[in-house]
């Protein structure tokens, strides 16, 4: 895998964003050619310093996905595209539906229309979520399971996913989707929780704040470290066995109690307590996910390798260091 990204010209959009910059440490030392694309909006968790060490090595075009000329340049030439950019909160997507729908349907529509104009030759990589399965019927989920959101994201997941398969089927675009679970780690963004909770606890604790856990806290979610993430988006990116395919990522199940409390273990120290659910994000709660990724361990051989205990470590100590960037 390693030789095939050198000289490889890539595109990552949302590229200065939490995963997307990540991949584009691990592409830098792949001797890759890489251009990153990102709107820098505030609240997406665009930022700059997530490049810091690389930045003479890798192309930033401070551009919008939903800008359609921009996007038609920019995906001339490419070999890879890792379709990353997109909105992750569910509260947003159900206080602003249009917002949501211009980002995860509209845009994602606008850069499958540029390559099939521009580079019909491109493989596109498209970051799916848990969240376009609502709540689940049956456990742990696979790749069949009824897709039923249970909010507007999820449901503009579902299109914007669903484009890509299209576009391999009908005009030979080679596209592969992830769906992604609760991903946590360096480099995200931490100045609110509406992107990931798993991060926005480690805030809490460093802040020396209480963490609030709705509910009984018993609710489960499946659970990847950044880099076993990285690692799959790179192992579809490089295979034709993919293309034209859905794969469900997934890692370690922990109800959000019992992860908290590993959180204040590894942390050395912490607290936390339970509040009743408000009724706004009740209306929302999926309940308990644990993903199926049986289908990936077999098609590419992906399966997560950090430990719950050692990507916390990993991302406390990255925090501890680099607070001032990201608070």
């Amino acid at each position: 895998m390693e030789s095939y990204f050198k000289d490889k010209k890539i595109l990552i959009t949302g590229g200065l964003g939490f995963i997307g910059s990540t991949l584009a440490h691990r592409l830098v030392r792949m001797g890759a050619d890489i251009y990153l694309i990102d709107s820098l909006i505030p609240e997406y968790g665009g930022n700059n310093f997530n490049i810091d060490g690389i930045e003479d090595k890798v192309k930033v075009n401070i551009a919008d996905v939903r800008d359609k000329h921009s996007m038609d340049y920019l995906v001339k030439g490419k070999d890879v595209i890792f379709n990353l950019a997109g909105t992750l909160s569910h509260i947003d997507s159900m206080k602003d539906p249009f917002t949501d729908l211009e980002i995860n349907c509209r845009s994602q529509l606008s850069i499958l229309e540029s390559c099939r104009k521009n580079n019909k030759d491109v493989k596109i990589v498209f970051a799916g979520t848990r969240g376009q399965y609502g709540k689940a019927n049956y456990l742990p989920v696979d790749e069949k399971h009824p897709m039923h959101p249970t909010d507007v994201n999820g449901i503009n997941n579902v299109a914007g996913e669903s484009y890509h398969i299209l576009y391999n089927n009908i005009y030979g675009i080679k596209a592969v989707s992830l769906r992604l679970t609760n991903t946590y780690g360096p480099r995200h963004q931490m100045k609110h929780h509406k992107q990931g909770i798993i991060n926005w606890f480690i805030r809490q604790l460093i802040d020396c704040q209480t963490v609030k856990l709705y509910g009984d806290g018993k609710q489960i979610r499946d659970i990847n470290y950044v880099d076993d993430v990285i690692e799959a988006l790179l192992l579809v990116a490089c295979s034709e066995k993919v293309n034209g395919e859905v794969f469900n990522l997934g890692g370690i199940p922990k109800s959000l109690v019992d992860l908290v409390k590993i959180m204040i273990s590894v942390y050395g120290k912490g607290n936390y307590e339970l509040i009743p659910f408000r009724e706004d994000l009740k209306r929302i709660e999926v309940g308990d996910y644990v993903a199926n990724y049986e289908k990936i361990k077999t098609t590419v051989k992906w399966q997560p390798k950090t430990s719950l205990e050692e990507g916390l470590r990993l991302t406390f100590d990255y925090y501890e260091k680099y607070k001032k960037h990201y608070w």
